[in-house]
């Protein structure tokens, strides 16, 4: 097998001519460059240098070698150099899907703060909710996903196999018309709420919703479901239904025409940052998680 530093010293033997003066341009002995020399030849299978009087020429094999040295040393050289500016966070990507109301309000702040820390790192950004963003993390198609979780602990989630960074925890609230019955009530148990038409967000809500609901005692009347939160948001202020979605999803939209109300028994989520463990190494996925979870105490 060719070692790049054998490469090396015989390129500096070609150039000098001579052991001894490649000892001296290499900052070693003579003896050392002699015997990775012998090493050299050995791996070639055939003799690279002559002695020729006092100096050492190349063989054939020897000219082909050190012409290929060049472009094989520079290749080595430049993947050095982009390896130590990734790892010193000079360069680097990083791949995020996150869920829409997290890209809209986690992810702006976290990313500004990145550039501003680490310019040469790229962060690219795709929408896709949980367990699709997942998928994608376990698939090779992302480095960080950013999901969400309901109850206590997330017991239904498998995510064992994954590095798991919490950021928050988000209540869910209730949302009705202006002029709505219960519009200043403050708060409403979710029993007063059986007899609404609904308005449900993502499938995963969705399914959160009618469990929340069963567990009041009644199956909710579901007329419309859509991802898209203000959708949601100018539905209910149209008085077409009421919905319970994520305070978090609250802070990007103004719901004009609609009314916040605190819904019991509170139903939360946790909001976290996966990756797989590998990836947590990578410096600039660890600053991109790091990032998120100041963003999310802020």
């Amino acid at each position: 097998m060719i070692e790049a530093r054998h490469l090396r010293v015989l390129r500096a033997v070609a150039s000098t001519g001579s052991f001894s003066a490649a000892a001296r341009e290499l900052g070693c002995t003579q003896p050392a460059v002699s015997q990775q020399m012998k090493a050299l030849e050995s791996s070639a299978g055939t003799t690279l240098l002559v002695r020729l009087g006092r100096e050492m020429r190349l063989t054939q094999a020897g000219e082909v070698l050190v012409r290929h040295a060049a472009g094989i040393l520079a290749g080595l050289t430049a993947a050095e150099e982009e390896v130590a500016a990734i790892a010193g966070l000079r360069a680097g990507r990083v791949r995020l899907v996150s869920f829409p109301s997290g890209s809209s309000t986690l992810v702006p702040t976290a990313l500004a703060a990145l550039r501003a820390a680490h310019p040469g790192t790229r962060v690219s950004l795709v929408d896709a909710e949980p367990p699709r963003s997942v998928e994608m993390l376990r698939e090779g198609d992302c480095d960080v996903a950013l999901a969400f979780r309901y109850g206590p602990g997330g017991a239904t989630e498998d995510w064992d196999d994954l590095v798991v960074r919490p950021l928050l925890t988000d209540r869910l609230v209730g949302l009705v018309p202006e002029g709505h019955r219960l519009a200043d009530a403050g708060q409403v148990g979710i029993g007063e709420l059986a007899d609404e038409a609904w308005i449900a967000g993502c499938p995963r809500c969705r399914r959160q919703l009618v469990e929340v609901c069963e567990s009041a005692g009644f199956v909710p009347r579901i007329d419309f479901a859509t991802d898209d939160y203000p959708a949601v948001i100018g539905l209910v202020a149209a008085g077409l239904g009421v919905a319970v979605l994520p305070e978090l999803a609250m802070e990007s939209v103004r719901p004009k025409g609609a009314r916040t109300v605190t819904v019991e028994p509170s139903v939360q989520r946790e909001i976290v940052a996966l990756t797989l463990p590998d990836l947590a190494q990578v410096p600039a996925v660890a600053a991109t998680l790091d990032q998120l979870a100041l963003a999310a105490a802020r």
